[in-house]
């Protein structure tokens, strides 16, 4: 990969890593900023369904939360949208015709977002209950638009259609075929699914890390289950998604395919491979099982799957050992986080309660960080395995980066600045958590609100 990027400019490789770097950051956030609204609403719809002061009091609390990632969420988008046109000027001058739609599409909804962010936060004690629950519906929806905009662009240089083109002009676009061109039906779900995975069994964790401290009292299993269950709920489906995800890139991106799964020569009863790394056409240390890969393409072990050797060497994705590792990875993962969750399905339909060993704990406190290297795990498979192009058989990632120097040294500063951005929102969050649990005996404060009633007044009246 690095001689190939030497061979192309000088700046291919740290305009990929820096690109790298601030999406594999700012994806984390905007995970949040899909899902974790939904997981407020949940809270607040409970807490008000039910009169259920612990629920209300987790909604106030989260929400305060979810302002925070928003606003860093904000930041980090921002510089992704400057890195697209100063990184890769030629992608935009070929194409921008093409993308403008989507990413105006998903500027609309994130104003959308923010400007309801902001009435949900200040509308705490100020609105009538239900009518703030309603204000925050807006946040939701504008996160899964704004997803499905985002992903419309990246599909879309997965699968490019939708245009014409003539002398090297884009001269008529369709914007319904640009959004929801051929890769889009498979990427859009994937990717907001990861979204509520990742958001869900992180903020489950961090509850679960407070049950095993020795916190089990409803506010922490409450705060522990909204969440978890939602997840939990989603990932059958997501791993349905994925297989679908699979074979349709088995049939649009074959090379890429054969780089996930070691098929380098193209043929039938093709073995799959669980882990291992390909050497010299061989093999080593991974689990191989006959036929699996034809089957899983085309539910026969007789199905024809393509191999690498089909394109140049010029034309195939760098190091199918990193793609292949980063789809069992996302796929172990996710098998990890459906069994937890059927743990814990089993456990309440038997029981009616939470399971009480330690060790669906541990899991629970692993399925946080876990489904997010799931989620960038998958997002390594999608980058790499498109390379060499940006925009798949039209333009290569050498053609389309800038050929202005210097981005090693802004490189180094986003690392530098984002470090100290991921350092000071956990710092932020943390101290939050502290204050709340210092004051778990006193009036709940909200964001933005109006002073406190009376102390006697009943937590299930403040707000409504």
């Amino acid at each position: 990969m690095v001689a190939a990027a030497a061979g192309a400019g000088s700046e291919v490789l740290p305009a990929r890593v820096q690109m790298a770097t601030t999406l594999g950051f700012h994806i984390i956030l905007a995970c949040m900023g899909i899902a974790f609204p939904t997981v407020v609403l949940v809270a607040e719809f409970i807490g008000r369904r039910r009169s259920d002061e612990t629920a209300l009091l987790l909604a106030r609390r989260w929400s305060q939360a979810m302002g925070v990632l928003v606003a860093v969420g904000a930041i980090t988008g921002t510089v992704l949208s400057f890195e697209m046109g100063l990184l890769w000027p030629g992608l935009m001058r070929q194409y921008g015709a093409v993308l403008g739609l989507p990413f105006g599409v998903e500027g609309l909804f994130f104003f959308l977002e923010a400007i309801f962010t902001a009435i949900y936060l200040y509308g705490w004690r100020r609105l009538p209950g239900w009518a703030h629950f309603w204000t925050g519906v807006p946040i939701a929806v504008s996160g899964i638009g704004g997803a499905m905009s985002v992903v419309a662009v990246n599909s879309w240089m997965n699968q490019p259609g939708g245009f014409t083109e003539q002398a090297g002009r884009i001269v008529a676009v369709n914007p319904w075929q640009v959004f929801f061109n051929h890769a889009a039906a498979y990427e859009m779900p994937h990717m907001i699914i990861a979204a509520y995975m990742v958001t869900g069994f992180m903020v489950a964790s961090v509850y679960a890390v407070g049950i095993l401290r020795g916190r089990r009292n409803r506010y922490h299993y409450t705060g522990f289950a909204i969440p978890f269950v939602l997840a939990a709920a989603l990932t059958p489906f997501q791993l349905l998604v994925g297989d679908t995800a699979a074979r349709s890139i088995a049939s649009d991106q074959p090379v890429k395919f054969a780089s996930m799964e070691y098929v380098a020569r193209t043929g039938s009863d093709v073995p799959e491979y669980i882990g291992g790394i390909f050497v010299n056409g061989r093999v080593y240390g991974g689990l191989k099982i006959p036929g699996m890969d034809s089957l899983l393409v085309g539910f026969s072990t007789d199905t024809r799957v393509v191999g690498w050797e089909s394109v140049p060497a010029a034309e195939r994705p760098p190091a199918p050992w990193l793609l292949h590792l980063a789809f069992n990875a996302m796929v172990g993962l996710g098998t990890l986080l459906l069994l937890t969750g059927l743990w814990a399905l089993v456990v309440w339909w038997r029981h009616r309660r939470l399971p009480r060993q330690r060790l669906f704990w541990l899991l629970a406190v692993v399925g946080g960080p876990a489904a997010i290297a799931a989620m960038e795990s998958g997002w390594v498979v999608t980058e790499v395995g498109r390379q060499p192009w940006v925009v798949y058989g039209l333009l290569t990632t050498a053609d389309a980066a800038t050929t202005s120097g210097g981005v090693v040294g802004t490189l180094s500063i986003i690392v530098a600045l984002y470090a100290v951005l991921g350092a000071a929102t956990i710092v932020i969050l943390r101290t939050m958590a502290r204050r709340w649990r210092s004051s778990e005996t006193q009036q709940p404060t909200v964001p933005y609100g109006p002073p406190p009633g009376p102390p006697s007044q009943p937590l299930s009246k403040v707000g409504t």
